[in-house]
């Protein structure tokens, strides 16, 4: 029997569009923990299995997204960011099996022939708009122009911020922490700490919300994946302000944030060389693969605390974010 969460979104503020059609697959990563000495017992959450588009995370924030959207009347979505955004691609999708159509405003430069995202986005319908640089300022002012010439040939677009990753999206991530204590306690244990990848902070900031609501002792520790911690923590602290106004869910204070930069590396979409490790020890211990964007990175950091010792005897959950397709991707190192 399934138990009933702690906490549920208020639908009529929190329209549903369904995406996921179940719970991500939880299992442990035997081999990969011995390779590490066996000092602790690391689990994955395999967000990357998710249902649609090679999955990702961003799905759980899309259910709710798209929800919004349709309950707006909108028949258009419009959302950016990088050249390999899991967001986009998983808008794309999720737009698709909404039957809205999704307009995607992607940071430069275009590469020739397209990059693996770019040609997926495609594939899954979307109309894609390419800036000519990586330029943010450059990349919002093509979203401006998009979303009027849309207005003005009479289309309802729906904006999407980048990630995702506003109170309605984070919404999703709550749930997933639920989702998660669901399936540890059937598995016998509650985690000591979950490791993920934060690049937005919604998924980090979902996550401490849902297990804080549920009374669990469990630590989130983030590695910042796109930009720096000093950056990145006042965006997670504000959406854990957000969702502690919502009614059922626990305030969680910032100083509950665990962030870490230290794998970050030269930048967002640089590969790094313990990124480049991590990824092969996984891959060659247990069959599973990251991309060197997202969640290679956030894998490297667990391996480093494991390897010094800052770990030992406790029982961890891996956050396997997606981003699969970022393995096709030419990245600098």
């Amino acid at each position: 029997m399934r138990r009933v969460p702690p906490w549920t979104p208020d639908p009529l503020r929190f329209p549903r569009f369904a995406l996921l059609g179940g719970a991500s697959p939880l299992h442990p990563l035997p081999r990969f923990s011995e390779t590490l000495g066996g000092r602790v017992e690391v689990w994955i959450k395999r967000e990357d299995l998710l249902p649609i588009a090679f999955g990702g995370n961003k799905l759980r924030n899309l259910e709710f997204l798209v929800g919004a959207a349709l309950a707006e009347g909108a028949d258009c979505v419009v959302t950016s960011g990088r050249r390999w955004s899991n967001h986009a691609r998983l808008t794309a999708a999720a737009g698709a099996k909404a039957g809205l159509a999704v307009h995607l405003v992607l940071s430069g430069p275009p590469t020739d022939p397209p990059n693996a995202g770019v040609r997926l986005d495609r594939l899954l319908g979307a109309t894609v708009y390419q800036a000519e640089t990586d330029d943010r300022a450059e990349r919002e002012a093509l979203v401006e122009r998009v979303v009027a010439e849309l207005r003005a040939d009479g289309r309802r677009p729906f904006v999407i911020g980048v990630g995702g990753s506003g109170l309605t999206g984070v919404v999703g991530q709550v749930l997933a922490a639920f989702e998660l204590l669901e399936g540890t306690t059937a598995r016998g244990f509650v985690p000591n700490d979950v490791v993920v990848p934060s690049a937005t902070g919604g998924t980090h900031a979902g996550l401490l919300a849902g297990l804080a609501t549920a009374a669990a002792s469990t630590t989130v520790r983030g590695y910042a994946v796109a930009r720096p911690a000093r950056e990145l923590a006042p965006t997670i602290g504000a959406l854990l302000a957000e969702l502690g106004t919502l009614p059922g869910l626990a305030a969680v204070p910032a100083d509950r944030i665990l962030l870490d930069d230290s794998e970050l590396g030269p930048g967002y979409g640089i590969a790094t060389a313990s990124g480049d490790e991590a990824t092969r020890l996984l891959a060659t211990t247990e069959g599973i693969l990251v991309d060197p964007i997202y969640t290679a990175k956030a894998l490297a950091g667990l391996i480093a605390l494991v390897r010094r010792g800052e770990l030992d005897g406790r029982t961890v959950v891996f956050w396997h974010a997606g981003g699969t397709p970022g393995l096709f991707e030419p990245l600098d190192s």
